[in-house]
Order: C-alpha cells, then structure tokens, then sequence
C-alpha cells in the first residue's frame, strides 16, 4: 500500500488482541499509535498465562517485539485511559487518527453475590493471577492464603491456581469446589499434570462414592466417572511438596463463614443434584446445607469490562451495535454503540474480551483482532486518510507532558528487559525476575537515560 492511502490508527491495550489489530493494519501500511496502561505490552499473555508455560510466553514476546519495532509502530506504555486517568475516551477519539480501536480487556471482576464475600482471604481468580505474575497493584501485596484453601471452579483457571499454591505457596491443601460432577470437569486434562503427583486420590474416592446416587440418578456410573477422572493423572510433574489436592463435587458455595477477625474460617455448602438439559445436565440445589472448613477461598468465576473507562456500557459489557450487516466478520459485532442517542461511535471500534469478556485463551483474542482489523479496514476503504501521524503524535505528547504523565517507549522497554534479564535471582514461580511496581520500572528506565 502506498503511503498515500495510509491512515493513522489509536489502538488503546497491548495485549494479544489490540497486538493482532496493530500487526494486520502495520503490515497494510497504516501508521499505528499503541497507548497501553502497563509499561510492558502483552496484557494476559504477559500477566495472565501461568509463568512456567515461559516457551508459549517467550514466542509471542518475539512477535510483538518485531511488531513494535516496525517503524510505523509508535507505543506508549504507562498510559490509562478513563475518567480521571492520563486521557479520556473522548481526548482519545479527538487526537484526529482515523479510527480508534480499544482491546483493553476485561478488567472489572464479577460480583461474587455471596453473603461474606467481603471477608479476609476472599480471592478473585484474576487477582491471585496477577499477583504471581507481578502485575505492578498486585505483585507487591501480601496474599495471605493460610494452609487451606478452596478455589471455586472447574477450569484451566482453577488448575493454574492450586498450581501455584501446591508449587510455590506449599500450602497443606487445595481443594476445588465443583457445582456438578467429575464428568462434568471444564479444564484441559494436559493442565492436570501440573498438579496431579499431588491428589489425594483415597480422598477423591470416598468423594465420588459419597454422591454416586445422585450420578446413578442422570445415568452416570460412579466407577467409570472415577476412572474417568483418575485416569487423566498420567504423566504428572514431579512432586515438589507435601500438598494434597481434592475435589468437593456437586457443591455450591452459600454463604462465606468468618471468624470474630472476619478472616475466612469455612464455606457453608448446598448439595446439589444434577439435571438433565439437553445434551448436558444442571446443577440443582437441593436445600441441604454443611459447613466446610477452609482458611480461604478464590473465586474462579470469570471477568467483566471496566464500566469507568467512559465507553457506553450495559450488563457488565460494552454496548456494540445491534444492527447486523451481511459481512463476514459482520461489522456491527466490533462498532461501539451508544443506546442513549441511538447512534455508532464512529470510527470506534472493540477486540478481543472489551468486546466479549473471558472468551477463550490467547489464540481466541488473537482471531478476534484479525477480525477487527478486517473490520477496520473496511472503514477506512470508504475514508479519506486525515492527519499525518505526525500531527496525532504531537498532539498527544503535548497532552502527556501537561498531565505530567510518564510515557514509556519501546527503546525504554529494551533498557528495562536488560535490566530484567541481569537479575539472577529469580527463585520463585516465574523463573524469571520482573520489578513489581511501576515506580521501580519507571526508576530503573530513568537511570538508564542519565
């Protein structure tokens, strides 16, 4: 593409689905603006993929290092976007780029809706995430998990978790509390084996046994799901504490127990039976209840988008616009939306969990910015190119600068990865040292320019 059709683009979030948009519109020839709200691009895939997974880690660094390094790339990391943060939306849409797209993710949590859920040692999954892979606000704060801990859940989440806790934290025990059945089991049995040389496989029997009426009930035979479940613990890594790992089945957490502290001392269940729904089966409470005693609790229980960030919003998502067009991907699925006037946001555009939140891994997010950037591109087929990028970057550097805000560039993020990387002693679950606060970041960047 000649550079007379190249239009300038603000994407606002680095993480695998905003670095898709970047790199299919980069290659296209537009120039693209990346403004990101950590120093260090990557998002989920820098803070969110459990840290021994470091090759899956390691490539798409490699990827999106090249990509910023294009020279129609410009980013800026420390940069909010929100009501009161570094630049509003609407600061956003009026720097002059053509289209502006934001896959920032979904950084608000779901409300628990559990009595006591605001206690001591009450966790979100997303939050412990974070703070094991140090996320500046999370890696630096002290989680107090005491020596038994329940995580709510099922998934590949909930696996990461009592990974972390069983490898690094050598807890007593993690027991995962499961609305249905073993056979009902959500996470990737590969996930299993980072934790499987620590089940309590005597417990996990009794367990089964203790609700095979209730699997009979939906045609589900206790001793298949058992082996079903067991057989999956093959190929476990070695075993490197003490820890046993448990199962508590069709079980509904009601109620979190504190003690006269408000520290969690215990859960009060609901047993459950299981439903036939179709192909599939329900949980259903059954109005019978029992305490389980457990020092803390995390939520595994998904994500929704941050309503403050000043883009329209309803029902824990971002509103897109409701009318269909025959494209495929169908435009309208990635346009903002604004009900109260009726109107698209023009030139406004969402990827990745901004625009579906906890859809998917890595790969999902990233097929979602492809297909934005496909969406884009249709835009701007109809537009005539506006500002040189030259004219955009000004405009926002002056607004920086007056806001007294620190905006980190790809050069700085070379000088803070060698910083990085000199550091040997990097002992705990990472397996590679990262500073655990902006300050620090930002200091070490400093020092390096003097």
């Amino acid at each position: 593409m000649s550079t007379m059709n190249s239009h300038v683009i603000l994407l606002v979030g680095a993480g695998p689905a905003g670095m898709a948009v970047a790199a299919s519109l980069a290659k296209a020839g537009h120039e693209i603006i990346i403004l990101n709200r950590d120093i260090k691009f990557g998002g989920l895939a820098e803070y969110g993929i459990f840290p021994a997974k470091l090759k899956l880690r390691g490539g798409l660094k490699k990827q999106y290092w090249e990509l910023l390094e294009r020279p129609n790339v410009h980013y800026f990391g420390n940069v909010s976007i929100g009501n009161g943060k570094d630049l509003t939306v609407d600061e956003v849409r009026n720097l002059g780029a053509s289209a502006v797209v934001f896959s920032i993710g979904a950084q608000g949590t779901k409300a628990i809706g559990v009595e006591g859920d605001s206690a001591k040692g009450v966790f979100h999954a997303k939050d412990v995430v974070y703070h094991f892979n140090r996320l500046p606000g999370f890696g630096d704060c002290p989680f107090e998990m005491g020596k038994h801990v329940a995580i709510i859940g099922a998934g590949d989440v909930m696996v990461d978790i009592a990974h972390w806790l069983i490898r690094y934290k050598k807890i007593d025990r993690v027991t995962a509390i499961v609305r249905r059945g073993p056979a009902e089991r959500k996470y990737n049995p590969k996930e299993i084996r980072m934790v499987c040389a620590n089940m309590d496989v005597p417990g996990i029997t009794t367990e089964v046994g203790r609700i095979k009426d209730r699997l009979a009930a939906v045609g589900q035979n206790a001793d298949e799901v058992l082996k079903g479940l067991t057989d999956e613990f093959t190929k476990c890594e070695p075993k490197v504490s003490e820890t046993k790992m448990g199962f508590k089945f069709l079980a509904s957490p009601k109620r979190i127990l504190v003690d006269g502290n408000n520290r969690v001392r215990g859960l009060e269940m609901e047993d459950n039976k299981l439903e036939p729904k179709g192909t599939d089966t329900a949980a259903v409470g059954l109005k019978q209840y029992y305490e389980f005693p457990c020092d803390s609790v995390v939520f595994a229980v998904g994500d929704r988008v941050d309503e403050t960030v000043g883009l329209p919003y309803k029902g824990g998502m971002f509103v897109t616009n409701p009318s269909k067009t025959s494209n495929d991907p169908d435009d309208s699925l990635f346009q903002a939306y604004d009900e109260t006037t009726g109107e698209i946001l023009a030139g406004v555009f969402l990827a990745g969990w901004a625009r579906k939140a906890s859809e998917g891994l890595v790969g999902i997010a990233k097929r979602d910015g492809d297909w934005c950037a496909e969406v884009v591109s249709r835009y701007l087929a109809t537009r005539q190119p506006g500002n040189q990028s030259k004219v955009v970057l000004d405009k926002l550097k002056t607004i920086l600068k007056s806001r007294k805000s620190h905006p980190v560039d790809v050069q700085s993020l070379r000088a803070l990865e060698a910083a990085e990387k000199a550091h040997k002693n990097a002992t705990d679950c990472i397996g590679e040292f990262k500073y655990a606060s902006n300050q620090e970041m930002i200091g070490m960047i400093e020092r390096g320019k003097t």
